[in-house]
């Protein structure tokens, strides 16, 4: 699995809390970063070269759809040399919509010719006065024009992203948005693929201003809650499977990348601010796992590219076996797979076990599909999809009982 972090965004969105630069204050330009992302695929061939348990590739953001095609194609073409040609079990690419629709129809056959086989487009909501408040660079009829443009170019796997849990939205603007959305945003096809968040104030965004300063109040968690529900049952009536607590997917297109996350999949970062994790398993013992990170600021990133010293510009940690075994059942109980009933006994101990399920915030089911390479065949736990809006209290009474 392989990452690559792109630190630009033409401005920044109210809620947003990742790291990114507008491309007017950056202080190194796009081919400066593109650079340096390629020199340091280059620094990490013996890594990227390795056949992996699942080969995805991700490019995300900051808003990647930023980058010029001869751009992505220095990237693309670095990758390819690097791993001998391998192609890519899921390739997405996030893009926004004012990007689709400045670039047009031949940006998107770059894309595609480039690899992309999966999009992921930040819509956030189909209601104007919302999308003002965020800040978006689109109106809703833009987001519209730009999914039926994905669409005449072929693309076939379609992720969209949408936010719930404002103060100032709605339930029937919610329940607007998300009818469109399943009927097709006026291409006559629903998009494969959904993910929507509640809207949480992040360190250092906008909004965490705006919340000190009285210019915002949060949505009360009843009425946050009630919104999670109006998004379960609408995706649910249309068929949607809801795999993980934020995602949705029509059957078979369960997003391989992100899955690979909750399982421990290794996965290689590239750009600033992007993670990576790597696990090194020798026979007789228990496995490694150490994770990285690079410095989330362009201007340093560059620096330890010019000086071929990425050492400068990463930090790192190796987990426990006890913080692996927290991570997989914090990240497992997030999804409709569960996880072994076994495991999570021997993890988090019986009577915190024996006392969610006497509750009812865990319930014995079978694996759902073969889609995280389950091989255990024992009786899985998971948490029911009525309980998932509190899924971290119930987390945290079995992880910290």
């Amino acid at each position: 699995m392989i990452y690559i972090h792109v630190p630009y965004c033409r401005s920044f969105c109210t809620y947003c809390g990742f790291y990114s630069e507008t491309e007017s204050a950056a202080h190194c330009g796009k081919d400066e970063f593109v650079r340096a992302a390629v020199l340091e695929m280059r620094s990490r061939r013996q890594d990227l070269s390795a056949v992996s348990e699942r080969e995805t590739l991700y490019i995300g953001g900051g808003t990647p759809s930023v980058l010029p095609l001869y751009a992505l194609e220095r990237l693309t073409g670095a990758l390819a040399e690097l791993r001998d040609g391998r192609g890519y079990e899921e390739f997405t690419m996030e893009v926004n919509p004012d990007d689709v629709l400045e670039k047009g129809s031949e940006y998107l056959c770059g894309l595609r010719k480039a690899g992309v086989d999966r999009v992921s487009m930040g819509v956030q909501s189909l209601d104007d006065g919302i999308l003002k408040w965020m800040n978006r660079r689109h109106d809703a009829d833009e987001a519209r024009q730009a999914y039926r443009m994905l669409r005449d170019a072929g693309f076939e796997n379609i992720s969209i992203d949408l936010i719930s849990g404002i103060s100032l939205l709605s339930d029937t603007v919610w329940r607007a948005t998300l009818d469109e959305v399943v009927s097709g945003m006026g291409a006559g096809r629903a998009p494969e693929h959904v993910s929507a968040y509640q809207l949480s104030v992040e360190p250092d965004s906008a909004l965490s201003a705006m919340v000190e300063d009285g210019r915002y109040h949060e949505a009360a968690d009843s009425r946050c809650e009630e919104q999670y529900g109006i998004l379960c049952d609408r995706l649910h009536e249309a068929g949607y499977r809801h795999y993980e607590i934020s995602n949705f997917s029509l059957p078979g297109h369960e997003a391989l990348h992100n899955s690979g996350y909750w399982r421990h999949i290794p996965y290689i970062g590239i750009g600033p601010a992007a993670h990576s994790l790597a696990v090194t398993r020798l026979p007789g013992q228990e496995p490694v796992f150490r994770r990285t990170w690079n410095t989330a600021s362009l201007a340093d990133y560059v620096k330890g590219a010019a000086a071929d010293d990425f050492s400068v510009c990463r930090g790192g940690e190796t987990l426990t076996v006890q913080q692996v075994d927290m991570e997989s059942v914090m990240l497992g109980l997030r999804t409709d797979e569960g996880v072994e009933e076994n495991f999570l006994r021997e993890t988090c101990g019986d009577d915190a076990v024996d006392a969610a399920l006497s509750a009812g915030t865990l319930l014995r089911m079978e694996a759902v599909s073969s889609l995280q390479g389950l091989q255990d065949g024992g009786q899985r736990l998971r948490i029911p999809e009525n309980h998932f809006f509190v899924s971290d209290s119930i987390i945290s009474g079995l992880v910290c009982p």
